[in-house]
This record gives C-alpha cells, sequence and structure tokens, in this order.
C-alpha cells in the first residue's frame, strides 16, 4: 500500500547505481572469500577420500568412492590421543579460560577505567608494556612454577597460563570509557554501591566488547599449541593441535585421516566465527570511540 501511495504521488524510486569502485570491491572480496574457503574446502573433501584417491594424479575434488573410515581412525586412535578425547579436552580447556578471562578482564578493565585509586595510570602502563613481552619468554619459567606445584599435566597447567592478558584489559578499559558518567552517578544517587553499579549498570552495557573479547579468546585458546606441548605428555591430557601434530607419521603420513583431524578441530572454530560475527565486527568497531 505504500508503494501504491508513492507511486500515485507522482514519485519514482531512483535507480540503484553501483559505482565502478564498488564493483571493483565487492569482486575483490568476492575472491579473497574464496581464496580463504578453498583450503578448508579441500581439507573437508580430503578427509571422505581413500588413500589411493587421495594421491591419485591427475587430482579429483570430489571423491569417486566418499568414506566416513579416516574419521573412524582419527576418532579411535591410539597411536596418539583420540581426537574424540582431545576435542574434550580442548573444549574444558577453551570454554573454562574463556569465562575466567572475561570475569578478571572486565573487572580490571572497570578499575582502571572508572575507580580512582594512587598508581592507576601506572597500573595502565604497566598492562600496555607487557603486550610488548613476547609470551615465548615466560615458557621456562612458567614451566618450572607448574612442575614444582605439580600440575603439569592437568588442566590448571593449560588454563591458568591464558587468563587474564594485556589485551583483554585494554579493550575492556577503552570501551568502559565509553559510558557515559552520568549513568553511574544517577545510580550511587540511588544508593547503589560499587559493586552494584558495575554488575547491574555498566556491565550491562558492555556486551558487545564481553562477546569480542570471549570470542576472540575461545579462538586463541582453542588453537594454542606451543604451551600444551609443553605442559602435557600423556596422551589423555592432549588438546587437539597437539594430538593432530602427533598424527603426522615420522616416515609416512596418511593424509586422509590427518585431514578428518584436522577438519573436526576446524568445525567449532568456523560455526563461532559465522554466529558470532556481527559482535565481533560491532566490539572491535565501537572499543576506542569515547564520549
Amino acid at each position: 500500500m505504500a508503494v501504491l501511495e508513492f507511486e500515485k504521488a507522482g514519485l519514482r524510486r531512483a535507480p540503484a547505481r553501483f559505482s565502478m569502485g564498488a564493483i571493483l570491491a565487492v569482486l575483490s572480496l568476492a575472491a579473497l572469500a574464496a581464496a580463504w574457503l578453498l583450503p578448508l574446502a579441500w581439507i573437508a573433501v580430503t578427509s571422505l577420500k581413500p588413500a589411493p584417491e587421495i594421491i591419485r594424479l591427475p587430482i579429483r575434488w570430489l571423491p569417486a568412492h566418499p568414506t566416513a573410515h579416516n574419521f573412524a581412525v582419527a576418532l579411535t586412535t591410539n597411536r596418539t590421543a583420540p581426537i574424540s578425547r582431545a576435542f574434550l579436552n580442548s573444549t574444558i580447556v577453551a570454554v573454562s579460560e574463556t569465562l575466567l578471562t572475561l570475569a578478571l578482564d572486565t573487572m580490571a578493565g572497570y578499575a582502571l577505567a572508572r575507580l580512582e585509586f594512587p598508581g592507576r595510570r601506572l597500573a595502565f602502563g604497566v598492562v600496555v608494556a607487557s603486550i610488548m613481552v613476547p609470551f615465548q619468554v615466560t615458557l621456562v619459567p612458567l614451566y618450572l612454577m607448574f612442575q614444582q606445584a605439580g600440575w603439569l599435566n592437568t588442566y590448571q597447567a593449560l588454563v591458568l597460563p591464558g587468563l587474564s592478558r594485556a589485551f583483554g584489559v585494554f579493550l575492556m578499559r577503552q570501551f568502559f570509557l565509553t559510558l557515559p558518567r552520568d549513568l553511574s552517578d544517577a545510580a550511587r544517587i540511588d544508593g547503589a554501591g560499587p559493586l552494584t553499579v558495575f554488575t547491574r549498570v555498566a556491565l550491562p552495557l558492555v556486551r558487545p566488547a564481553l562477546a569480542a573479547l570471549g570470542i576472540f579468546t575461545f579462538l586463541r585458546s582453542w588453537n594454542e599449541f606451543t604451551w600444551p606441548l609443553i605442559a602435557t605428555s600423556r596422551n589423555d591430557m592432549m588438546t587437539l593441535p597437539v594430538a593432530l601434530s602427533r598424527l603426522l607419521g615420522s616416515f609416512f603420513v596418511e593424509y586422509g585421516i590427518v585431514m578428518a583431524g584436522a577438519t573436526v578441530a576446524a568445525l567449532p572454530l568456523i560455526i563461532v566465527f559465522f554466529v558470532a560475527q556481527r559482535q565481533i565486527i560491532q566490539g572491535v568497531a565501537l572499543t576506542g570511540m569515547k564520549d
């Protein structure tokens, strides 16, 4: 009805016009997306091929005789940690690290942004400076500390080193700075204490930043390889990246099994990214904007 009235009034919609620059930008982004998806598609297709088809020349994209044998072997192998067990370990570590990081980084970011205490600027400077320290520098001290505590080959050793990194504290602080102070002042006038202002006023307003930080933390923890390789030596405590590396033999590589394990490891990341990509963009776009 609105469209008919619009046309009766003698008004016409302006035809959509696309500049050559916009068309080239869309084509470039489509080419980049195809280049990014091509290796993932090759991994998934190869995981369904029997061994003779994988090494066959000329290369065929689609398997002539698709099979789930590679997935069955990868999920139950005794050569290293079964992918099913490694998947469980990675899930426990990634979820635990994400939840604890959100709690710690949110409180630290709020304190550095809103609370007045001596040395606040110095504390923030130390946090920012710690970003320049490579994680590899801390590997030996971390290993010795967890060895003396008897925590090697435990979930504590896999989760604790990744908690409250400088990036998360910086991200949350910058986001809290964008909130109007009038909201917290009004809550204090109504009798709200610092904890109530933090949980009831500030936290609901920083959901985009929380979502972005949670996604970044989960992806980083899921893909972490160096520290789990050092901190675990038992098959039942290996995470997915370590278990996948152990699937590679010294003299012979069963590509179908490796590709099946890589497919299982990549699926959660792909799902998380496509489901939460809007929160990632919104969280990053709003960070650093100050009223």
